[in-house]
């Protein structure tokens, strides 16, 4: 386990030590963003995956440190002379409407969740075939040998086959709605008692739940709560027993109180900005119609140099991120220490470079961030407009909820936008699998890569990083390809986003380095 998971660990794991003997009791908790549906194969986001992840399970799950642990598989093992790996699936198991689990709902939701209409089917891009052996025996055959695929399969959830097939929800809707938008089938811990989207939905214990409890909640209530000071306020009056994020400023006023603490730790998460590679015309500019400064990497450079993240980290921060150089942090597995530098804040490099571009005065263009999504998210993006603009960089700033804003992404419909990125298999092949690689639905690559940008050799590099064992070697590839993608500024991270939660004394609860908020480890005492 890494450094940096230990750290994670201690900060948030110590936490959810729990006394079982005490009585069971209802949970209210609160997040800025309403998980958007219930299918969890439709949206590949941290608040939806989080969510489902309560309901619905996988082949393998995490624990508190991260590290990979059975789940509806008991054991795993590579296959003997080809390539791929074998799941011993776990007998007994039931979903929550009673029918049995077996190796075909496992092929179901395989099938469903690779499909063109998923937007988790970058998940298995090394899968070239899947195969049932019984009941309870399923390989998965990859193109390559594939030392990460139980860890990349982690937030790969199972649905009952017939359950879909019968309800009309054989594929997921990505854009639209269909009956597992609303409604769930797992076999998790937890089932839906009520849902009203955005507003409150109401969870209770799965009864015949195949593990043990370690949680005594009777009743989980998630309200999401949009506005930072109107979540506090709800915390602090006893509304709520838990929320996440709550804004830095508030620390203090949380800490002050008698029986509430806050939990500090730093997620996975890398924010960055991304633009249109393939874009031929900027969409928003005032001045500039008939092609897209962007495609000019010396343009996207001057714009990494015109942000000053020392200022963003003191003034909205407070001192607690860490600048980002790459797609995912510091002592993540594949981590290039080799090309930990990024670009300094350095406006007047940024003009050159402008002017070398043929863009001496500068031009306009669209910004579009989310207002409830990440930790100050729009004032992250006020804040860059205003660095944009003292080197030329006019950006035309359009702010609103994340469940309309992957819907504008994916329809093209920026010029330049925000994006956070959490690793799922904590190493740094799968942001060049999401991000990097050039989209390519056949191969299910590229899935988030919303500006499309592409480089041949990143490619090709990618399929020898996934096989590659020799670690020394492995490194090798991957410094090679940070520094084609750094050269390239495909992205400008910014900052890796540090997790702030605020809790009633009484409640233990873990603190994952991902942010995914698992409820069979909350203890009301």
């Amino acid at each position: 386990m890494s450094h940096y998971l230990k750290k994670s660990f201690v900060l948030g794991g110590a936490l959810s030590l729990a006394a079982l003997s005490v009585q069971a009791e209802s949970f209210n908790w609160a997040s800025k963003t309403d998980p958007q549906t219930m299918d969890p194969h439709a949206v590949n986001s941290t608040p939806v995956l989080s969510f489902l992840n309560n309901i619905y399970e996988g082949l393998v799950r995490r624990a508190p440190d991260m590290s990979i642990e059975p789940s509806l598989a008991t054991s795993w093992e590579p296959l003997e002379g080809e390539n791929g790996w074998r799941f011993n699936l776990r007998e007994g198991v039931t979903f929550q409407d009673g029918a049995a689990f077996t190796s075909e709902d496992v092929m179901f939701s395989y099938e469903r969740a690779s499909s063109e209409a998923a937007d988790t089917r970058s998940w298995f891009s090394p899968v070239t075939d899947v195969r049932i052996v019984d009941d309870y025996t399923i390989e998965f055959l990859t193109n390559s040998p594939n030392p990460l695929f139980p860890s990349s399969i982690a937030n790969f959830m199972i649905l009952d086959s017939d359950w879909a097939k019968s309800n009309d929800a054989v594929l997921p809707a990505k854009d639209s709605e269909n009956f597992a938008t609303l409604n769930v089938n797992g076999t998790g811990p937890f089932t839906v008692a009520s849902r009203d989207p955005g507003v409150k939905t109401v969870l209770v214990p799965h009864a015949e739940w195949w593990d043990t409890p370690t949680h005594n909640i009777t009743e989980a209530t998630f309200t999401p709560i949009g506005n930072s000071a109107t979540g506090l306020a709800a915390l602090l009056s006893g509304d709520i027993d838990f929320i996440e994020p709550i804004p830095l400023q508030d620390v203090e006023q949380v800490e002050s109180r008698d029986g509430y603490r806050v939990i500090e730790g730093e997620e996975t998460r890398v924010i960055m900005f991304g633009f249109g590679h393939e874009h031929d015309t900027l969409l928003y500019s005032n001045d500039v119609t008939d092609t897209n400064p962007f495609t000019d990497p010396r343009v996207r450079l001057a714009a990494a140099h015109a942000i000053d993240i020392a200022s963003i980290d003191r003034v909205l921060f407070r001192g607690k991120i860490e600048a980002a150089s790459q797609l995912v942090p510091a002592n993540i597995s594949g981590y290039s220490e080799a090309n930990q530098d990024r670009p300094a804040y350095d406006p007047e490099r940024a003009k050159e470079l402008l002017a070398e571009a043929g863009y001496p005065d500068g031009f306009s263009f669209g910004l579009k961030c989310t207002n409830d999504r990440y930790i100050n998210d729009e004032a992250l993006c006020r804040a860059a407009a205003s660095m944009f603009a003292a080197v030329g960089l006019d950006a035309q700033l359009s702010t609103g909820p994340v469940r309309d804003y992957w819907e504008q992404l994916r329809a093209d419909d920026f010029d330049m936008y925000l994006l956070g990125w959490s690793p799922g298999t904590f190493d740094i092949e799968h942001p060049v699998r999401f991000l990097l690689h050039t989209q390519d639905d056949e191969a299910k690559l590229g899935s988030w890569n919303f500006g499309n940008y592409s480089n041949a050799r990143v490619d090709e590099l990618l399929p020898l990083i996934l096989k590659e064992l020799d670690p020394a070697a492995r490194q090798e590839m991957i410094d090679e390809l940070v520094k084609i993608t750094q050269d390239d500024v495909a992205y400008i991270p910014l900052y890796t986003q540090p997790l702030i939660w605020a809790v009633k004394d009484n409640i233990d609860v873990t603190q994952r380095a991902d942010n995914f908020f698992m409820l069979r480890w909350v203890t009301v005492n």
